[in-house]
């Protein structure tokens, strides 16, 4: 009667080894059919977009720089730019005062946060270009006392800067709440690490806060950056000669509504475009160490070859 010995007994209790040589990957049928479906419908929009006359592409290429076309196209870049900045310095500040110990700031900053999120955007806007009934002028000078210089208000909110209000102090309280939760995205720990070490708390919001919270900050911004070019079409009710108002006033004059409005998409589209290229550039430089793989499209059009895999050598041991 032969005796098994333990080393026998190791072998008998590993699982059987897998043969891969011959693995390929699983098949996806219903991928494939879903982008022949989607091929077609891509190829019947190109159909309708070429022969469906109504378009009027010569009108569009005709208008696509013109002089009138690019100056609205100017004030758009411009009204955002500014927009923009006073949402974030804003939003900045905001968020701070919402995260400090002082009652009075927090509650100020949800107040104005409260406010200009639950009152549509539009609506401030007429609000602001409106200003002049609520107040025909607006002075400087000690509350309750002397007045040192007064202004018609009619003369000082100009659509431009009723714009300007409108958009950027709704903005402000958009971007409080992004920075808010990236600052509140850090762990609590990292801020007693440093002052553990000495770091005064401008240092470490500087060099330990802020660095981690862009991460989570950046993303939602670039977003809404992107959606405050489309916002500026807004301004169109002021009588503000942004790219919209623009559009509108030509076709009201030539009645080629459909070309001008698709002269306005494809200027809204390529600056959108290029937004978006240069948001997911400061996303992948913030998210360094932290990436996901991304798959596109083609990914599951693409054919793979059958990898040859050697199956491992195993070398079982000599017992005595």
């Amino acid at each position: 009667m032969s005796t098994i010995t333990d080393h026998q007994q190791q072998v008998a209790a590993q699982p059987p080894e897998l043969d891969v040589k011959d693995a390929s990957r699983r098949p996806h049928p219903w991928r494939w059919i879903g982008a022949g479906v989607v091929l077609v419908l891509l190829a019947m929009l190109v159909n309708m977009l070429v022969t469906n006359e109504n378009f009027e592409w010569d009108v569009v290429f005709a208008w696509l720089t013109a002089e009138s076309v690019m100056k609205g196209l100017g004030v758009t870049l411009l009204l955002t730019v500014i927009a923009m900045v006073i949402g974030i310095v804003l939003g900045v500040l905001l968020a701070v005062g919402r995260l400090s110990a002082n009652p009075l700031l927090s509650s100020t900053a949800n107040a104005y946060i409260w406010f200009f999120r639950g009152t549509p955007t539009l609506v401030q806007l007429i609000f602001f270009y409106n200003l002049s009934a609520l107040m025909p002028e607006i002075s400087l000078g000690v509350p309750f006392g002397p007045e040192f210089v007064v202004f018609a208000t009619n003369d000082l909110i100009t659509p431009m800067l009723a714009a300007i209000l409108g958009l950027g102090l709704n903005e402000g309280a958009y971007m409080a709440e992004i920075v808010r939760g990236g600052l509140l995205s850090v762990d609590p720990g990292q801020r007693e690490a440093g002052a553990a070490i000495g770091m005064t708390d401008r240092r470490i919001m500087r060099r330990i806060v802020l660095p981690q919270a862009m991460r989570f900050i950046v993303p939602p911004t670039g977003n809404q950056v992107i959606s405050m070019v489309k916002a500026t079409a807004l301004v169109s009710v002021i009588a503000l000669a942004d790219l919209l108002y623009t559009v509108q006033a030509t076709y009201n004059r030539t009645f080629e509504t459909i070309p001008m409005l698709i002269v306005a998409c494809v200027w809204y589209l390529i600056i959108t475009s290029i937004l978006y290229v240069i948001q997911s550039r400061i996303e992948n430089h913030y998210s360094r160490g932290d990436r996901n793989h991304k798959t596109s499209f083609w990914d599951f059009l693409r054919i793979r070859p059958k990898g040859k895999q050697t199956p491992p050598t195993v070398t079982e041991g000599v017992t005595a």
